[in-house]
């Protein structure tokens, strides 16, 4: 019962982990210092599109479920959980190049506002 608990709990810990590598970039409008953890998610997620990997929470979340008796599944997290509602299709190379190109063109957007309000920010006496 425990190990499927904790499975659960990786795939919530991985989705929030992929909406602040798309996202994350928005708190560094308020809190500078989101750049420091968010740059290198952002890097991660990026990594995993573009060089096909598997995040290590896919596995581990696979362990847990079959620790708990439940069989694991094939594939990454994104083909199991995001595709089927995102791409009825499935997920393709070209797909992931699109979606870390997205990931990247959203951030770099982010971080261009975040630069400029920086720049324009009257210096404190």
């Amino acid at each position: 019962m425990i190990q499927r608990i904790l499975a659960d709990l990786v795939v919530v810990v991985h989705f929030g982990f992929i909406v602040f590598v798309i996202l994350g970039g928005l708190l560094a409008l308020r809190w500078r210092r989101a750049i420091w953890l968010h740059l290198p998610a952002a890097a991660w997620g990026f990594a995993i599109e573009v060089f096909g990997w598997i995040c290590p929470l896919t596995p581990l979340e696979n362990r847990l479920r079959r620790a708990s008796g439940e069989a694991g599944y094939p594939g990454g997290f994104i083909e199991h959980y995001l595709i089927p509602v995102m791409y009825p299709a499935g997920l393709t190379r070209g797909i992931q190049w699109v979606l870390a190109g997205l990931v990247v063109l959203v951030n770099v957007v982010v971080y261009a506002v975040v630069w400029r309000r920086r720049r324009n920010r009257p210096a404190s006496s």
